[in-house]
């Protein structure tokens, strides 16, 4: 019988990385507002179909690549790297990169 039980660690990264997407949202808009350029051009065309198209895409990208890689956590990249430390490399990149965005907010206010 298969059971699905993935340890307590992917739930907080997968709720952790969401958080950090939404937090990641709200700066850039703030960021943008106060004259910032989007770098990503993908986000930068999703700007340009309107706010709730960028946010809506932004988190829907980033929950789809979470569960993609929750449901993938026991398997191994290359058969070297356990797929769930790639969650745990999102999970960091993302709070820098919300650091990275606060810390421009703080300057440009």
């Amino acid at each position: 019988m298969f059971i699905d039980w993935h340890h307590p660690w992917l739930f907080f990264l997968s709720v952790g990385t969401m958080l950090l997407s939404v937090a990641d949202a709200l700066f850039t808009l703030q960021l943008l507002a106060l004259g910032m350029v989007e770098a990503n051009p993908l986000m930068a065309a999703a700007l340009g179909l309107g706010t709730p198209f960028f946010v809506s895409m932004k988190l829907g990208l980033t929950a789809f690549g979470i569960l993609t890689l929750v449901y993938l956590a026991k398997s191994r990249f290359l058969d070297r790297v356990r797929t769930g430390l790639f969650l745990t490399a999102f999970f960091s990149a993302y709070a820098c990169l919300v650091c990275y965005e606060i810390v421009q907010l703080l300057q440009l206010l």
